[in-house]
């Protein structure tokens, strides 16, 4: 059975808390701050130890933290798709990064839903900052299309790990920056910081969509200054691995103290997230435990590759210091602002809304049966979230090898469990079936596992034969 919310019965799904019911004069403005490879445990408030994010643990503290949230994928393109369009890794178009496509990465479809065009059509001003990968200017993927008036940023994410970038797009024009030959003088970090503030500035007296893609904590290594960590007896990457989290973690602050400034912080939601788990380089998983006590890092299925340190911030709707175990994901977001914003879904989600939950109705909260992924990077794996459950394959093309864990009594995945609980193994099995629809790009018997030349193909992309494959002659055999 597949859990899909269509937009017929989004307009029916009333839970008592209209627009009208806040007592606003007018809709609430929503800012989704997304971080790129920052760990579950990698914040204060999730127990991190010596990387300082106080701005962070101040606004979580302050605000519900979710201990079970999850991301859309365990890497960045899919996980990015997943949130923007609201489908889970087994339905999605991207599930996957993209080697071998030209141009950086495979687009969204043209007539995707997006958070950007249903926030339009809700009646907001519209950004995207930051990172997009979600495809470029001459394609479907263009940010501009895909719902945002305004977008500053990078849109191929190889480009992204870069700090001090050549350029970065303004809407269709590139912007050259005051790096290279030796120069590294605008962060882009700092940049992005900089046009969100002067965008909430420029649109406090109406309703606004931001969406804040950051990119730190992502490799490379660059930061302007070691801050309070410069004299540390540490791994010289360790302190700016640290100084970059807690930059992201200032800045961040400085944004809530605008909106209090403007009087707008309580007509204001602030989601906070990670696209995916830590991404493990250079010892930092170690060094600052991460991912806390979850097992796994970036491009893992389990819970240290997947699960978001995620909270919201809403001051006088949700109730300060509180926490939620609520299970949901990346998928659920573009429900829930359809909910906030009572403008219906254009087609389906897999989503359920997680209003009820913000706002303190726990009663009242639809919930998933499972949730679901799939990977196609290294090895083909795949999981599953049931319940108090969570199952793991490592590998599909040897089949539904399931590892089972009881996440509520070993959050680390140490014991697998599936052999003392053969009927859950098989209930989960079915789910894994049921959750998968064959995609013509991504496929465990693919070799590699990405058929690039069928993604030019179907976008219309001229291919380079030297870097793709199957070469173009051998496309149709991976479409039967």
């Amino acid at each position: 059975m597949k859990y899909i919310l269509t937009a017929i019965f989004l307009t029916t799904f009333i839970i008592g808390v209209s627009t009208q019911s806040y007592g606003q004069k007018r809709k609430p403005n929503v800012i989704y701050i997304l971080c790129d490879d920052l760990g579950y445990g990698e914040v204060g408030y999730n127990g991190q130890q010596k990387i300082q994010t106080p701005e962070l643990d101040k606004l979580a503290n302050s605000g519900m933290i979710f201990t079970d949230h999850y991301c859309g994928n365990a890497v960045c393109a899919p996980s990015r798709a997943s949130l923007m369009t609201g489908k889970h890794p087994g339905h999605a178009y991207i599930r996957a990064n993209s080697p071998g496509y030209p141009k950086g990465q495979t687009p969204i479809k043209e007539d995707a839903e997006t958070l950007g065009k249903l926030m339009k059509r809700a009646g907001y001003s519209t950004a995207c900052i930051g990172k997009w990968g979600l495809g470029s200017f001459h394609d479907s993927g263009n940010p501009n299309d895909q719902g945002f008036d305004l977008f500053y940023g990078y849109t191929d994410q190889r480009k992204a790990h870069n700090y001090y970038p050549e350029y970065l797009w303004l809407n269709g024009e590139k912007q050259m920056l005051d790096n290279g030959k030796g120069k590294q003088n605008d962060y882009s970090h700092d940049l992005f910081t900089a046009k969100a503030i002067n965008y909430i500035k420029e649109k406090k007296d109406e309703p606004f969509f931001l969406y804040l893609a950051y990119t730190i904590p992502h490799v490379k290594w660059q930061v302007p200054d070691l801050a309070q960590y410069k004299e540390k007896d540490w791994p010289e990457r360790m302190k700016i691995q640290a100084a970059m989290v807690s930059r992201m973690s200032k800045d961040v602050g400085a944004i809530i103290n605008l909106l209090e400034e403007l009087g707008i912080d309580k007509n204001t939601l602030v989601m906070f997230n990670s696209d995916n788990g830590a991404h493990g380089k250079g010892g930092t998983t170690e060094f600052f435990k991460t991912s806390g006590d979850l097992r796994g890092i970036k491009r893992s299925m389990y819970d240290g590759g997947v699960r978001s340190p995620m909270f919201a911030y809403w001051p006088g709707k949700i109730k300060a210091g509180s926490t939620s175990d609520h299970i949901s994901a990346f998928w659920d977001v573009l429900p829930t602002l359809s909910d906030i914003t009572n403008e219906p879904l254009k087609g389906e989600t897999d989503g359920i809304s997680m209003l009820p939950t913000l706002l303190g109705k726990d009663k009242k909260q639809k919930q998933h049966k499972y949730l679901y992924w799939e990977l196609y990077e290294g090895k083909p794996n795949c999981a599953v979230r049931y319940g108090k459950w969570k199952a793991v394959v490592t590998d599909r093309r040897k089949g539904l090898n399931i590892e089972l864990y009881d996440v509520k009594a070993d959050e680390g995945e140490g014991k697998n469990v599936a052999t003392e609980y053969p009927d859950v193994v098989k209930e989960i099995a079915l789910m894994m079936k049921d959750a998968h629809i064959k995609s013509p790009y991504w496929d465990k018997d693919f070799k590699p596992l990405f058929n690039a030349a069928a993604a030019c193909e179907f976008n219309g992309v001229e291919v380079d034969e030297s870097t793709i494959w199957p070469k173009p002659k051998q496309k149709s055999k991976n479409l039967k």
